[in-house]
């Protein structure tokens, strides 16, 4: 009797939810933290590291009963440009859509100067984001540049 090498692992399906899939490996937790999935009580699917042809390596987020806003969405796309949002109901592809970083960014991330307006009073934080590729936010308020190192999710 020969043995068949097991090639790949079989996750359930969900019913209905959403998949995040093609998010860079070392953004995934990252998703996770600034989606406050920590604090879901919904069943959730994690997966690390995956192989993937056309990134190398991948993550991928299963999320039972969990649908995102386009707020939420933004901030997928800011951190993981790549991702992919799969919507599923009745164990159905409803909608597959790339995420796409957004010209401007309203109340998403905080300013990280700290004699912004933004951060001195009650005032929305919003920016324009001047670089797709390097991913750079210029502040409406106090003009400063806030670069993907520097960003702080509120």
């Amino acid at each position: 009797m020969t043995k068949m090498l097991r090639r790949e692992l079989k996750v359930s399906a969900i019913e209905n939810g959403t998949v995040i899939d093609h998010i860079p490996s070392k953004s995934l937790f990252q998703v996770v933290r600034i989606l406050n999935l920590e604090d879901l009580d919904n069943q959730i699917l994690i997966g690390a590291n995956l192989d993937s042809q056309k990134y190398g390596k991948k993550g991928i987020l299963k999320l039972s009963n969990k649908f995102f806003k386009s707020e939420e969405i933004n901030k997928i796309a800011l951190v993981a440009p790549t991702a992919t949002i799969i919507v599923i109901k009745d164990f159905h592809i409803i909608e597959k859509s790339n995420v796409t970083i957004p010209d401007e960014v309203f109340r998403i991330v905080k300013c990280f100067n700290p004699n912004c307006i933004t951060n001195q009073e009650k005032v929305k934080t919003r920016f324009t984001v001047v670089d797709k590729r390097n991913l750079r936010l210029q502040c409406h308020y106090c003009e400063r540049i806030t670069a993907k190192d520097n960003m702080t999710f509120i």
